[in-house]
């Protein structure tokens, strides 16, 4: 008789599934970037969705050079503060802090998150941090919460971005000219490049194993339970593996969706974005945003990370970007 066989339900890429250790998400790995120095991330609150009309510009779809309908998401994307600035060296037990400059003037609002220094850099320190020697730079920044009016939380979050560039003393420079300064989204992308997009999904608490994993139920004739699984594996070894899929935490996971195109950088504040009646548990948008293909993780007001692309080759496409819907979502 043949052996019966299934695939296994519910994948082990992401493992084990608990929940994200901070809402804001961590980016351990950046891009070569190109060998100017140029900002390799930015950071945004995810509005909502909506739907727009364009020529689709993928070379190898069936649609392509046609007029497409296509689901967009908007991220208002307020300037960042550059804080401070790291360098880092290599070690056995990895990359260690080998030296690091804050800026003069501080943002008070900064105070909400962390305990400022009780004093600016003196010639000295900024002299010394000129010979520090290391193999990676990172630019330390935060959000301005205080300018979205769609977000409760008025505490500024705290980041590191990576700085991309072949020579340590140009970085070096090129990111100590930043200490104080603000980064517009339009220093990090254009319109019709590629970003991947970093965050932390929507939590739904403690679920079953049905729909934690979409394992089947039991048939009718099971005299205890229908949405359970039908064995916890063998007897040896004698002990329930990690592979088993049982109940347990199901979102509120970091997620990374890579390749998604940006369609539009909306600045011109004659550019309507906002919809009659604002956007469904958000509300209004009043701050530079963009205008993402596609969907991304996370529920409305997320902080979302965007960065450079890891796994995109390609080139800018031009995007013909026909009609963006500002229809009411309250169903007015």
């Amino acid at each position: 008789m043949a052996r019966r066989h299934k695939p296994r339900r519910g994948s082990l890429g992401y493992w084990p599934r608990k929940r994200a250790p901070h809402i804001v998400p961590r980016i351990s790995t950046w891009p070569a970037g190109p060998a100017k120095p140029h900002l390799e991330g930015f950071a945004g609150y995810k509005v909502g969705m909506t739907h727009a009309i364009m020529v689709d510009y993928r070379k190898r779809s069936t649609t392509a050079g046609q007029e497409v309908t296509i689901p967009v998401t908007v991220i208002e994307t307020p300037p960042l503060k550059v804080a401070a600035v790291r360098i880092y060296r290599k070690t056995p037990i990895g990359k260690v802090v080998s030296g690091e400059l804050w800026a003069k003037e501080l943002d008070p609002h900064l105070e909400r998150r962390l305990t400022l220094p009780n004093e600016p850099p003196s010639e000295e320190k900024i002299k010394a941090f000129d010979k520090v020697q290391g193999e990676d730079l990172r630019l330390v920044v935060h959000t301005q919460p205080h300018l979205v009016t769609g977000v409760p939380s008025k505490d500024p979050d705290v980041f590191e971005v990576g700085v991309s560039g072949e020579k340590l003393d140009e970085r070096r420079k090129w990111a100590v000219d930043l200490l104080g300064q603000e980064l517009k989204i339009g220093d990090f992308a254009r319109e019709g490049e590629m970003v991947d997009v970093v965050a932390v999904t929507r939590g739904k608490g403690f679920q079953g194993h049905t729909k934690r994993f979409h394992v089947k139920l039991q048939p009718h004739k099971n005299s205890k339970h229908r949405r359970m699984i039908g064995t916890l594996g063998p007897h040896n070894p004698s002990y329930v593996t990690y592979r088993i899929p049982q109940a347990g935490q199901m979102g509120y996971h970091r997620r990374t969706e890579y390749n998604k195109r940006i369609l539009k950088i909306v600045d011109d504040p004659n550019y309507r974005v906002n919809p009659a009646g604002g956007f469904l548990h958000y509300g209004l948008v009043r701050n530079t945003s963009v205008l993402l293909h596609g969907t991304i993780p996370g529920p409305s007001k997320r902080l979302i990370r965007l960065r450079l692309p890891i796994r995109f080759h390609g080139g800018l496409e031009k995007v013909d970007l026909r009609y963006f819907s500002t229809e009411s979502k309250r169903g007015a």
